[in-house]
């Protein structure tokens, strides 16, 4: 039997979406309820699948089973296709399983040509109506199927408008739209080398193939990347019988809400036009009415547009986005679907069905999109403000939020004039960060970089400090000497203002006005019931008391990851790490790492008292010594007269500790081999810290978690962890106290993971650092990768970046072996995440899969953690 391709409305239910895409299966669903619709069909997304595998083109099955459906559309309208007298025209959809803006765009009045619009126009009794109708059909046809610029047609119709003095489209007389239809035709055949299609079946054929071609513009890939939407799955195509709200004005056309997608009051919310067609209500030419005023104008539509709006919400649960057409005072339902929202809205529609008996405290917290909970935490743009902003460029959305800023090019800048410092608002702008930049990102209320991906410093420092970043943008020329950057053909000096939207990734010429981030009562309800469902525990990584603490109200069940290099760069630290780093002896050494175990047993404390007696997991020093070193003369003389050493002893040391590949070298437990007296620095403060906080708060059950990074061997792992065991195990009896603590291993290099039965007996807990680990396990470098993974979007190789994604089928199966072979040698060992991907839903929802405790993410991505892990245990 061959296979089905195309379905009719009524062959269809909204249960078929996978097959029919999100339109055609509310389609066929209204079809059921008996709502007025007019009737056609949908191509499925196994055929859009099946034009792919076909080297871009159609199976004959598939044209064949369109000309039958064509014929019954024929049928029940009593019309044919392409017919000179009374043709049968149609409008032309793209509608995935996802809604997914960016798709093709509507082609409507298909069917019509030279002799057809005659023959409409009588039928119809309004030259007029049949000529607006045929002008639409070339613009549209010529822009979305054939790619010929839409400007060029708007062009000529404002020619029209002037040369008559009039303002708007529905102004122009019968003569004028067909001075249109003369020239939009001539435009066709200029651009293309060929005349407008005539024949009413090549003209839907190439819009079929148009809907199938735009799944894969460049726009749809980036979509599609952004919201974790499959290739694989595909667009149907929806062919539908016209209706028309250009006939005059008791006819219009609208789109309307059930609920406000902004706030999530309830009461239709829309807007419509009388003598116009769909694309009119979005293009901004003419005014839309509210769908309030509609009650005077068309009474008895009115009353069974809100019955119907009323009954879709109601079948389907949830807020509905509608577009309707009137036709000479016959009302349509053209499409519905679920309506996008903002996360205020989310919460408040979703908390307020719950309330009305419509859906169940489940569905509620699997209807909320986890990533949109962004948009509650940060700030955001004036919406009105907004529309006046001019863009620039457009790079990596790295770290969400909204900030406005005068530019500054050096972190001390940064300092000295933003937060803490003169209190102005600053744009950190930057080739790329580094770990010495870290006070000047603090103060800044944005960050944007030349270089580095989604996970490169910038980004992973600005998400855990919730300050706003975008990262990666490579059309910025920059020279941070002269302090002056060219973008989007402007020029900025020091003390010019731009803009930043850290969730789209746009710059903005100018100061564009901010609103703070407001959480409503519904926030906490949404988060309870989260909670309740879920079984991952939720930790965030956190280097600052400021950072924990923010991070407990977000909801954090403990510090999955310290990076405690973070805490080093402080001017009063500093110096002594440095002295450190330039001793020639191993008392010299110690005597400059004694000068830093106060500061960092103060850090420790800070972070237990935030916990509040949750876990919190401590990560000894990782990255290599040459991040610490000095780069300006005046601070090498300072260090040479503090060591005693020449200028040019110092800047020896310092070419000295210069590596080929830093990320694979001299760094984490490599470094506690070398110098163990840092190891045991660390160890004193850590268990110094936890004795004194325990003994403050007996109520509490303080373990402290030493997590020492990079190992890929169970000897260098026994090496290290026997110099903390023994270093704590003499500070407890020292103090006489009776203290537990563990020690675990972050698991971040692939060895690391296929031996993982011989590490986990050196340590009693896995930390998953996905972020290196995915470097390692694909070669690629984050801070580089941004360079060349679009050509691997572009060509189909990847769908996604994997730094910001977690691979599950090479790094995940790293992870779940390692899990396996781990609790083989030690069952009660508990495994968590800390990379940025304990952040992301789909990554949150495969740790919960392979039996992970824990995920550790930013404190601003504290609550989608949450969020995801109930919907991951609900999926089960």
């Amino acid at each position: 039997m061959a296979n089905k391709w195309v379905y009719k409305f009524t062959e269809g239910r909204a249960s078929m979406r996978n097959l029919l895409g999100g339109k055609g299966c509310n389609l066929a669903e209204m079809t059921y309820m008996g709502m007025p619709i007019p009737q056609g069909f949908t191509i499925t997304t196994e055929a859009c699948t099946a034009y792919y595998d076909n080297g871009k083109g159609l199976p004959q099955e598939v044209l064949d089973q369109i000309d039958e459906n064509i014929a019954w559309l024929e049928e029940i309208n009593g019309k044919k296709f392409g017919d000179p007298n009374d043709p049968l025209l149609v409008s032309v959809r793209s509608g995935a399983r996802a809604s997914m803006p960016g798709m093709m765009d509507t082609i409507l009045n298909l069917g019509l040509n030279d002799i057809a619009v005659e023959g409409f126009a009588k039928k119809t009794n309004n030259e007029r109506f049949a000529y607006d109708s045929y002008r639409r059909f070339i613009q549209m046809y010529s822009d979305v199927v054939m790619e010929v610029s839409k400007s060029l047609f708007e062009k000529e119709i404002d020619d029209v408008k002037v040369k008559k003095g009039i303002t708007y489209d529905v102004e122009m007389d019968v003569d004028d739209l067909k001075e249109l239809v003369r020239r939009f035709k001539g435009i066709y055949k200029n651009a293309l080398g060929e005349d407008f299609p005539q024949e009413a079946k090549k003209q839907l054929i190439g819009a079929v193939l148009a809907v199938f071609r735009s799944w894969d513009n460049p726009r749809a890939i980036v979509y599609r990347r952004m919201n974790d939407i499959p290739g694989s799955w595909g667009t149907a195509v929806n062919v539908q019988t016209m209706v028309f709200g250009n006939k005059g004005e008791t006819s219009g056309t609208g789109v309307a809400f059930t609920r406000n997608p902004s706030t999530g009051a309830k009461g239709i919310f829309g807007e419509y036009l009388l003598n116009a067609q769909g694309e009119d209500v979005v293009a901004g030419v003419r005014t839309p009415q509210p769908i309030s005023t509609l009650e005077n104008a068309m009474p008895a539509v009115y009353k069974q547009f809100m019955e119907l709006a009323t009954k879709l919400e109601n079948h389907f649960h949830d807020m509905q986005d509608m577009e309707f057409t009137i036709e000479e005072g016959k009302l349509y339902f053209l499409q519905t679907r679920d309506g996008k929202r903002t996360a205020p809205a989310a919460i408040k529609i979703a908390c307020d069905l719950v309330d009305e008996g419509q859906i169940d405290e489940q569905t509620a917290v699997k209807r909320i999109d986890a990533k949109s909970l962004d948009q509650l935490l940060h700030p955001s743009f004036d919406a009105e403000a907004l529309k006046a902003g001019q863009v620039i460029g457009t790079a990596l959305p790295a770290s969400p939020g909204a900030a406005a800023g005068k530019v500054v090019f050096d972190a001390d800048e940064a300092k000295a004039q933003g937060i803490g410092g003169a209190g102005e608002r600053v744009i950190l702008v930057r080739l790329e960060t580094s770990p010495e930049d870290i006070e000047g990102m603090h103060a800044a209320q944005g960050i944007l970089t030349v270089r580095g991906g989604m996970t490169s410093h910038a980004a992973v420092v600005a998400r855990g400090m919730g300050t706003c970043c975008v990262s990666g943008c490579g059309d910025i020329v920059i020279d941070e000497e002269a302090k002056v950057f060219t973008l989007g053909g402007e020029t900025f000096h020091e003390g010019d203002y731009i803009s930043l939207d850290g969730t789209t990734g746009k710059i903005y010429k100018g100061d564009i006005a901010t609103k703070e981030a407001e959480i409503g009562g519904d926030f906490g309800r949404v988060m309870a019931w989260a909670d309740k469902y879920r079984k991952l525990k939720v930790r965030t990584n956190a280097d600052t008391p400021a950072d924990a603490a923010k991070a407990r109200e977000l909801g954090a069940e403990g510090i999955g990851l310290c990076r405690t290099e973070h805490m080093f760069f402080a001017e009063d630290r500093i110096a002594a790490f440095r002295e450190m780093i330039c001793s020639d002896t191993v008392e010299e050494r110690e005597k400059a790492l004694e000068k830093i175990e106060p500061y960092q047993q103060g850090d420790f404390e800070k972070l237990y008292e935030a916990m509040e007696g949750n876990p919190v997991t401590i990560r000894f020093l990782d990255p290599p010594l040459h991040e610490f070193v000095p780069n300006t003369e005046e601070e090498i003389k300072k260090l040479a007269d503090t060591q005693g050493k020449s200028v040019q002893q110092i800047k020896d040391i310092i070419a000295g500790l210069k590596e080929f590949n830093p990320m694979m070298g001299h760094r984490g437990l490599r470094l506690a081999i070398t110098y163990p007296e840092i190891a045991r620095m660390q160890t004193t403060a850590v268990i110094r810290a936890a004795i004194k906080v325990a003994k403050a708060h007996p109520d509490w059950n303080l373990v402290p978690e030493i997590m020492i990074p990079l190992s890929c061997d169970e000897k260098e792992l026994a090496f290290v962890r026997n110099i903390v065991v023994e270093t704590a195990d003499k500070e407890i009896a020292a103090a006489g106290a009776d203290l537990k603590y563990e020690v675990g291993t972050m698991i971040e290099i692939p060895r690391a993971a296929l031996t993982a039965d011989k590490i986990a007996n050196q340590a009693e807990f896995f930390c998953f650092g996905t972020n290196d680990l995915t470097q390692m396990t694909y070669g690629f470098s984050r801070d580089d990768a941004g360079k060349f993974l679009d050509s691997y979007y572009s060509n189909k190789i990847f769908e996604s970046d994997p730094f910001a994604k977690l691979d599950q089928v090479g790094v995940g199966k790293l992870m779940e072996m390692a899990v396996d072979l781990g609790k083989q040698s030690r069952p009660q060992l508990h495994a968590g995440i800390c990379g940025e991907h304990g952040g992301d839903p789909s990554s949150i929802e495969f740790c919960h899969r392979i039996g992970l405790d824990y995920v550790s993410c930013s404190p601003f991505r504290v609550p989608i953690a949450r969020l995801a892990a109930a919907q991951a245990a609900l999926k089960d």
